[in-house]
Parts: C-alpha cells; structure tokens; sequence
C-alpha cells in the first residue's frame, strides 16, 4: 500500500459541563469507558456560561446599578467557569488524556450545539441531571435539546442513584 503522506485527521469528542455532579460524573464516566476513543480523538473540554440577566440589580437599586457592580458580576462568572475548566482538565490530566478547553457565554443548550457544529465535534458526551417532567417543563432541558439538534452523536450519562 502506498503512503500518501497525509496524517490522518484525529476525531473530536466534546464532553460539555458545569458545575453540577452529573455533569463531574459524565466527564469521568467518559474519561473510564471511552478511554480507547478519547486517547485516539482529540478532547474537548466545553462549558456555558449563562447569560446573565442583571435586571435584580437594576430593579433592586432602583435602576442607578453601578457598571462596576456589573462588570464584578461578570468577572466573576468568568472565574467560575475558569476553575471548572481547569478542575475537568486536571481530571483529564489524572487520566493521562490532555484535553482542550472553551468557554462561552450564552444559553447552554444552544451554544453547545453551535460549538458541536463549528468545530466538526463528532460525539457529544452530557451529563443527565434526572430533572422531572415539571423542572424539565420549567427549566428545560439541555440535553433533550442537544439530542435533538447537535450535528453529531450525543451519549447522555446518567448519573446512579
């Protein structure tokens, strides 16, 4: 056979977190039983960070809200989803796997889904955090949502009881 000199393109996977459990087991449940695939794929580390809607502090200070207070908000939304990410990749770390990591802001479920098309991610690994049918209703559900409109593969985990 003849070697065309063209390395072969590595597959992605994108493991999207955040700061609850289920979303820590997912990223380790993938880390334990996809070890054969992620070792030979190239890992990607993903979380949202909520847009946040600073209307309580407009309402709460009778709309004189200082853009510091604001901008302290948001820095530190930054600093959470900066430590979760970088507490997933030492976990990815532990396993002998280095992962990339992304952050954005916006509303989770569609971002992720935006970020599973634009980097050409080929399986998305999701927490399952076992809302019911009302906090589903209420709340939404993000990976209902990305199994139904990510690009790729999605494996929704499930944490035991």
């Amino acid at each position: 056979m003849e070697e065309t000199g063209k390395k072969k393109k590595k597959k992605k996977v994108m493991v999207a977190i955040d700061e609850s459990e289920c979303s820590q087991y997912a990223l380790e449940w993938a880390l334990d039983y996809l070890k054969d695939t992620i070792l030979n794929s190239h890992l990607l580390i993903f979380t949202a960070q909520p847009n946040s809607n600073f209307g309580f502090v407009y309402a709460s200070s009778f709309g004189s809200a200082p853009p510091e207070l604001i901008a302290s908000m948001q820095e530190n939304q930054k600093k959470i989803a900066s430590s979760l990410l970088e507490k997933a990749k030492q976990i990815c770390a532990d396993h002998g796997i280095v992962a990339q990591t992304l952050t954005e802001i916006g509303d989770p479920k569609e971002k992720i889904s935006e970020a599973v098309e634009k980097l050409d991610v080929e399986l998305l690994v999701l927490g399952s955090h076992s809302r019911g049918a009302i906090q589903r209703a209420f709340l939404g559900s993000v990976s209902n949502y990305c199994v139904h409109n990510a690009k790729c593969p999605v494996l929704v985990v499930k944490k035991p009881i």
